[in-house]
């Protein structure tokens, strides 16, 4: 039986005869398959032993790579035939590096590793055809490097992660109040001053408990180059976020004239070492909005949309998020400097304020080629036509969004937040939010069902979110993040039926085959049987909540 994850849209076999990849396997690949070619040299080749010699396409005993233009440019359609070898086409380059992910599962868990653990073993694979294409053109995993910073080498690891589930789209949560976590040279006091802080709190913002040690890094921007072209490579687009106008005390703390000076003194402020929101947000001045122009100006050269080889691999590229959420209003009420913006501007309140705010940065971006994305806030008050969503409070921002002619990813809090929680027991570590268990997110459906079929194109996707707050290393990471986003990436790439309707149960009879992929790629996942002791927090305080999430 086939375990492949995301499930396949159709499989036509195995039979017991197959092909075998040993010494003599030769590797063929037709022009624009290079990143695949050199992908399956590197890695596959590299964890199985196998030289993958460059050989002629007829060979009997190859690994074929091609273009189908017949295909859509994410499909795939791999071949396993006796006496002809294994033939990947693809309709795109995308495709190709799809069916090779595929293929990788076919070998079995010892192709996830990195060096040969068998020396001289050959490799079978039964006689098969497997056809396949994604429901979903965004296919996204959100990491939050600003309350615990990942370093760059734990950010390839999950761009390798990503590209293992046919995950399309990385969006980078880059600054927070918590830590700003890349270099802008104009302003080197963001990562000398803003990337670090002195402690930080351990657990949920109520615990008492503190890790009483410095907390901090950053990306140079060489190290974000290497992350676009690492995740380019593997037909992932990077999407940064720079937090505004929220969101915003580590930028503050760095060069308090960004804050609200006539309200508090800015210069006391510090990189925040606890959770929750910061009341500490951008003056809406003429100084702020160019500072960040700034910032965006080095950012978007960090972040091409279309500069060389990111135009055939990110179709997502062009994207760049603002944040725009959770901006607290109480110094823009106590502040002569906003109020008086207000008034310039004919502004009915503070809220309108702030989105006067964002669309200053959508039109900015906009003029530049450049989409603005923000999370569900940005619609109050309006958005420019190519302006898109995360409807992360639950469905009803991505209906609204979608019901005004704007594309949508889906990513409700309620369902697709990996720091949530994954069982009730008392042995889960640092509880937060819902209890949000394997098979909750197996059954997680990202269109809602209110929205006609008009409406229901503008949803690009869907999105799950890993916020590190209670993340203190990657293995918390790890945990926290699988095995839940294997389900995650079958409901964003699989064909599947109504929620209800699901077999869960052949979700999970082709999820013991891979935890053994995990398990090789050192994974440190959730067991089903619920966490090893060592991934425990006993007496590390949360914030459960009870019952089942709202479906909102």
């Amino acid at each position: 039986m086939n375990d492949v994850i995301p499930a396949p849209r159709a499989v036509e076999g195995p039979m017991r005869c197959g092909v075998e990849l040993d010494a003599e396997t030769t590797l063929w690949a037709a022009p624009g398959t290079d990143a695949t070619e050199r992908w399956l040299r590197a890695t596959l080749g590299a964890a199985l032993g196998l030289p993958l010699r460059p050989g002629p396409q007829d060979a009997r005993n190859a690994v074929r790579l091609l273009l189908d233009d017949t295909l859509e440019p994410e499909a795939y359609k791999l071949g396993v035939v006796v006496n002809r070898g294994i033939e990947i086409r693809g309709g795109g380059a995308a495709g190709v590096f799809w069916g090779a992910q595929t293929l990788r599962q076919l070998l079995g868990p010892d192709a996830f590793r990195r060096a040969p653990v068998r020396a001289g073993r050959t490799y079978g694979i039964a006689h098969q055809v497997i056809e396949d294409a994604p429901r979903f053109p965004w296919r996204g995993l959100m990491l939050d490097v600003s309350r615990h910073f990942m370093p760059k080498d734990g950010v390839l690891r999950h761009l390798d992660l990503m590209a293992a589930h046919k995950l399309n789209v990385f969006h980078f949560h880059l600054t927070d109040d918590q830590g700003w976590r890349v270099q802008i040279k104009r302003y080197p006091k963001l990562t000398e001053v803003g990337s670090w802080r002195a402690r930080t709190k351990f657990g949920h913002r109520a615990s008492p408990l503190w890790e009483e040690k410095p907390h901090g890094g950053f990306y140079t921007q060489d190290d974000i180059r290497e992350i676009v072209a690492y995740a380019a490579e593997r037909h992932i687009s990077v999407v940064p976020e720079i937090d505004i106008p929220g969101h915003s005390q580590a930028a503050i703390a760095a060069y308090p004239e960004l804050g609200n000076t006539d309200v508090i003194d800015t210069t006391s402020l510090t990189v925040w070492d606890t959770w929750g929101i910061s009341k500490n947000v951008l003056a809406p001045t003429d100084n702020t909005l160019r500072f960040y122009e700034g910032v965006f100006e080095e950012l978007l050269e960090l972040f091409p949309a279309d500069a060389g080889p990111f135009t055939r691999f990110s179709p997502f590229s062009g994207f760049v998020h603002i944040g725009g959420d959770e901006c607290a209003k109480d110094q823009w009420k106590r502040s002569p400097t906003a109020q008086a913006r207000i008034r310039e501007l004919g502004l009915a309140d503070e809220d309108e304020l702030q989105s006067w705010f964002v669309r200053h940065f959508d039109n900015w971006l906009s003029a530049r080629g450049r989409r603005l994305i923000g999370w569900d806030e940005i619609l109050e008050g309006g958005l420019a036509e190519g302006a898109a969503v995360s409807s992360w409070r639950g469905y009803q921002g991505g209906v609204t969004a979608a019901r005004a002619g704007h594309d949508v990813v889906m990513c409700p809090e309620q369902q697709v937040y990996l720091d949530h929680r994954q069982a009730a027991g008392p042995d889960e570590p640092v509880p937060i939010g819902y209890v949000r268990t394997l098979e909750d997110v197996y059954r997680f459906e990202p269109v809602p069902p209110e929205l006609t079929e008009a409406e229901a194109r503008h949803v690009l996707g869907t999105q799950a979110n890993v916020w590190t707050e209670v993340m203190e290393d990657p293995a918390r990471v790890d945990y926290q993040t699988f095995p839940r986003l294997a389900a995650f990436a079958e409901v964003a790439w699989s064909a599947l039926p109504a929620p209800a309707e699901r077999d869960f149960a052949d979700f999970e009879r082709r999820m013991a085959a891979h935890y053994g992929r995990l398990d090789a790629l050192g994974v440190a996942y959730r067991p089903p049987t619920g966490p090893l002791p060592w991934q425990r927090r006993p007496g590390v305080l949360g914030r459960p909540i009870e019952g089942a999430p709202p479906n909102v």
